[in-house]
């Protein structure tokens, strides 16, 4: 048994971390900080700490100022987190990214309108330079793209006050959709320098959690605005290039900051025991020189990679190397299936397993989907998550007053605006919204297999419901145009394409084809009440026993690829030019998709590797040295 003060010293590795950061906190001479903090490192534990300290030190000619330190996190979950542990202190505002950019830009309406009519109207000039042949999808397309940025060009005339939630599909005419709301806080923060006036005296200390995956074109404003105010403005980064796991986070922050900004770095790893820091050491060798370190009182561990021939019954096969690794491990709990997590390494796996595969298949291809897509806050599937599911589920069980709340909550026909304009037909509203209701709940009732599409005509169909800005140029359509468009689509389109540059509008219609029975699985997963995780829902977390599974054959995606990662498959020549030009790759996307998900592991990890050709697989990652010959098992 490891002594005390071993385990004390442990505990205090990081101190010389957590006290430059300390230094850096304070007004007269501010210092920008990157702060490298690894996997399970306690970087929530060292930015509280912080801030505590810099409450106790500066916290009083800050409130005198009016002034408050910011700090940016990923998730919900993570602000509250933080507000707990400091005791919802005021001084101290956190929030996730596009609520501190709203409040930031909140009130600049006139810039705003500005703004969005120049990319508006630039988004229209592009799309009238490229026609296509005429009574073709692309064309129909195009021509009804055109009418609904034109449509909303001119509603922008009438449009005052700008308004956003963070939390709502934000279709109101008057509304900002998630992506508008980052692309106008970099505008603005870029090119108004009373904008960047406004953050540096409101917020003249701003950390920023999770910051590799912090949205590209808003690192590089934040980084503009401290180079600009170095003497007034603290900016803190906080994370792990290696954990980048979304696409549009900056690649390689914290490599070439400016001279003058601190970089501690957090050695200690307190989550997981030797051997499996040891593996991810190793995973990221390739890429940097950072490395880990265990805590004495968490030697041992262990890691087994199985290698398994596709096809085969997965369950029976998981269900055997669990009983595998309780042999190996001597921890009976690897016999229960509940005691262990399975990390599914793709979004499509978990959607193919919990039955919404196709409507996932149909989005996952346009990148702009993707995060609304995988955190559940992609308003073209918000309408029918928040408005129409709630409805039908609430008629299924006869709830008449629990569907009054959804539709008064959501339908255009009782906001105030619209009741002041429509006075004439006001006591008539209630009676078009309960036929309404009555038409999508018969609709589902007739068809339980009915599609998403369908649900959506019925909901939108007189306005009832509003639907947002990106299935527009659908529903402009006239029914010959769609049924055009449908054969051509099922004649040519491959719904499970991944293809990057792929149209948008082909995704909404691919997903508009698919049955709406899904939606109910999809949520159940992007809230986490399901059994399987990923890379995106686990961040953060850690587990006791975690069984990996890789499977390229299930991820259905053109961004990762296990089998080119352990050299299975040979790169492509694009694989080998953007190497060469230095560029991002699949391979490059992959490991750090692999380091994330083995560093949730505390005690034991089996990664099941689903491969044609098992003996390669033990061969390459022999030869690697991720894994010793006994590590890795062929079934």
């Amino acid at each position: 048994m490891q002594s005390e003060a071993v385990i004390l010293d442990d505990n205090h590795v990081d101190d010389d971390a957590d006290a430059i950061i300390a230094e850096c906190l304070n007004l007269e001479t501010p210092k920008s900080f990157f702060l490298f903090a690894g996997a399970g490192s306690g970087k929530t534990r060292s930015l509280v700490k912080a801030l505590e300290m810099a409450v106790a030190s500066i916290g009083e000619e800050m409130r005198l100022r009016g002034q408050q330190i910011g700090v940016i996190t990923y998730t919900n979950n993570a602000c509250d987190e933080i507000k707990r542990r400091l005791n919802n202190d005021a001084l101290i505002h956190v929030s996730t990214i596009h609520s501190f950019i709203w409040d930031l830009i909140r009130g600049f309406d006139l810039d705003i309108k500005k703004r969005l009519d120049e990319m508006l109207t630039q988004d229209i000039v592009e799309l009238k330079a490229h026609p296509s042949r005429q009574g073709t999808k692309t064309e129909i397309n195009r021509v009804h793209k055109i009418e609904s940025k034109q449509e909303r060009l001119h509603e922008l005339v009438n449009i005052k006050k700008f308004t956003y939630n963070p939390n709502s599909s934000n279709a109101e005419r008057e509304a900002l959709n998630h992506a508008e709301v980052l692309q106008l806080g970099a505008y603005l923060l870029m090119h108004k320098p009373l904008m960047r006036k406004i953050l540096v005296k409101k917020f003249p200390i701003l950390l920023i959690d999770e910051s590799q995956d912090t949205n590209k074109g808003l690192m590089e404003a934040f980084l503009l605005v401290q180079q600009a105010h170095k003497n007034d403005f603290l900016l803190g980064l906080l994370g792990d290039t290696m954990q980048r796991i979304y696409v549009d986070g900056k690649v390689n922050l914290g490599v070439d900051l400016p001279s003058d900004w601190r970089k501690p770095v957090k050695k200690m790893n307190h989550r997981s025991q030797t051997r499996i820091i040891e593996l991810i050491n190793k995973i990221r060798s390739d890429v940097d020189t950072q490395r880990q370190q265990e805590r004495q009182d968490k030697k041992g561990g262990y890691v087994r990679l199985f290698g398994v021939h596709s096809p085969q019954n997965k369950q029976v096969v998981e269900a055997e190397i669990r009983k595998k690794m309780a042999k190996i491990t001597g921890d009976e709990e690897w016999n229960k299936q509940e005691s262990v997590v399975a990390l599914i390494l793709e979004h499509h796996m978990a959607a193919n397993r919990m039955g919404f595969g196709g409507m996932f298949a149909a989005l996952h291809p346009a990148e702009e989907f993707r995060l609304g897509l995988l955190d559940g806050t992609l308003p073209e599937i918000r309408i029918f998550s928040e408005i129409i599911l709630p409805i039908l589920k609430a008629h299924k069980a006869g709830d008449k007053f629990a569907i009054t709340n959804v539709v008064k909550n959501n339908s255009r026909l009782f906001e105030k605006k619209y009741i002041n304009e429509h006075k004439a037909i006001s006591r008539n509203i209630l009676e078009t919204a309960k036929s309404k209701v009555e038409e999508l709940c018969k609709a589902y009732d007739d068809n339980p297999d009915i599609t998403f599409g369908e649900l959506l005509r019925i909901a939108c169909h007189g306005g009832v419901f509003k639907a947002p800005l990106g299935y527009k140029p659908i529903l402009l359509r006239t029914p010959v145009e769609q049924q055009t468009v449908e054969v051509v689509f099922h004649d040519e389109t491959d719904s499970s394409s991944t293809d990057p540059q792929i149209n948008k509008l082909d995704c909404l219609d691919n997903f508009l084809g698919t049955k709406f029975s899904q939606i109910q699985e999809y949520v159940a997963y992007v809230s986490g009440q399901s059994s399987f995780f990923t890379h995106q829902g686990v961040k953060g977390l850690e587990f006791p026993r975690v069984v990996a599974i890789i499977d390229d054959s299930e991820a259905n995606g053109f961004s990762f690829s296990y089998e080119k990662l352990f050299e299975i498959k040979n790169k492509t020549a694009t694989d080998t030019e953007n190497e060469r030009e230095g560029r991002e790759t699949g391979i490059d996307r992959t490991r750090r998709l692999f380091y994330v998900i083995c560093s949730r592991a505390k005690n034991s990890l089996a990664i099941v590797a689903y491969t044609e050709n098992p003996e390669k697989l033990k061969a390459n990652l022999s030869r690697k040295g991720w894994f010793s010959d006994n590590e890795i098992v062929l079934l």
